[in-house]
């Protein structure tokens, strides 16, 4: 009776261990699916760090690091716009708020005209970069400014006329109708340096480890379509399209929030 009793309280001890095993495996497993991410995110034209506050805030409380600048000239920093300010200027802002913060292992965000600025950024601190997404953004090739890749896939295209703000540039952007009167009242003049300043590219971009593109299914344009076409096929990049307008992050932050932490 002893050793049977002996041999069922080593059993159970065994069972006891490997459940133990077990049970911290999955905990560190749950642990490294749940890992902190920092995100970097850049806004596009005419708007300001204002248009990522619904997806930083759910970002953060999931536990993410999030850092939103608003680039110079535009929105709270428009008593900073002059005539030099230009793509460089904006791409700088980014760099620095990266180098100046330290950061590291980023999930880089752009979402339209910030595609531009994003491309430019990788070429500098490549190194920091384990992510990068375009949401419905541009993506130059070398020597291209945002003009260039508009006429490229839309001749003849047309933008709203300048300032490239108010209620009309809403409209086109099709923000959702509960949101248009107040995205029309954050809009801000574009620096006109920052749409004709062409970009030298090396493909830096490319060698980011993780590559996401999002599209949207309403009001699509043809210069996001091309490149979400592009990357389609290549497994190297995670394309996504998301059922609202150009403003993703305000029609759609929950699904615009599970697609990020998903490109981290």
């Amino acid at each position: 009776m002893s050793e049977s009793l002996n041999h069922q309280s080593r059993r159970q001890v065994l069972i006891s261990a490997v459940a133990s095993v077990a049970g911290i495996a999955l905990t560190t497993g749950c642990s490294e699916r749940r890992k902190p991410a920092t995100f970097v995110l850049v806004h596009g034209a005419s708007h300001g760090g204002w248009c990522w506050q619904r997806v930083a805030d759910r970002l953060t409380a999931k536990g993410h690091r999030v850092f939103a600048p608003t680039l110079t000239g535009l929105c709270e920093r428009s008593h900073l716009l002059t005539d030099s300010v230009d793509l460089t200027t904006h791409i700088n802002d980014v760099v620095n708020e990266i180098k100046w913060k330290d950061l590291e292992q980023i999930v880089l965000v752009g979402h339209s005209y910030g595609g531009m600025v994003i491309t430019g950024v990788a070429e500098q601190v490549l190194s920091r970069l384990a992510s990068i997404v375009y949401v419905d953004a541009f993506l130059p090739a070398d020597g291209q400014s945002l003009l260039d890749v508009v006429n490229q896939y839309a001749p003849g295209w047309k933008p709203p006329p300048p300032p490239f703000s108010g209620a009309g540039f809403a409209a086109l952007l099709q923000v959702n109708d509960r949101d248009r009167a107040w995205v029309a009242s954050k809009l801000t003049e574009q620096p006109p340096g920052t749409v004709i300043e062409r970009l030298r590219v090396s493909g830096a971009f490319l060698k980011v480890p993780r590559k996401s593109f999002i599209g949207v299914t309403k009001g699509e344009q043809p210069f996001f379509k091309a490149t979400a076409d592009r990357y389609s096929t290549d497994p190297a990049w995670q394309v996504h399209h998301i059922d609202c307008g150009h403003d993703v992050m305000i029609d759609r932050p929950d699904d615009l929030t599970s697609i990020l932490e998903r490109a981290a």
